[in-house]
């Protein structure tokens, strides 16, 4: 017998980070996003001609910041505030 969200259609399957959130360096560059109030952190991708950024993880710790890193094989991200 399956859980609920099983019966609901939804199974549980773990992605890599960059299936779900796809990267293009082409049109797009790596950036943190830093709040000078909170001190959030948000990594994710800034589209080089409209500006839009696409979130994709909360950095609480660096090592969410290499898990970034690693999964889009990145050596340096630049902090935006």
């Amino acid at each position: 017998m399956g859980s609920i969200l099983e019966k609901l259609g939804f199974r549980h399957r773990k992605q890599a980070l960059s299936d779900l959130v796809p990267y293009d360096p082409q049109t797009q560059r790596p950036i943190i996003r830093a709040s000078i109030c909170t001190g959030e952190r948000v990594a994710g991708f800034k589209d080089k001609t409209t500006g839009h950024f696409t979130e994709v993880m909360l950095l609480r710790t660096e090592a969410d910041e290499r898990q970034f890193k690693e999964a889009y094989h990145l050596d340096v991200l630049e902090t935006e505030y």
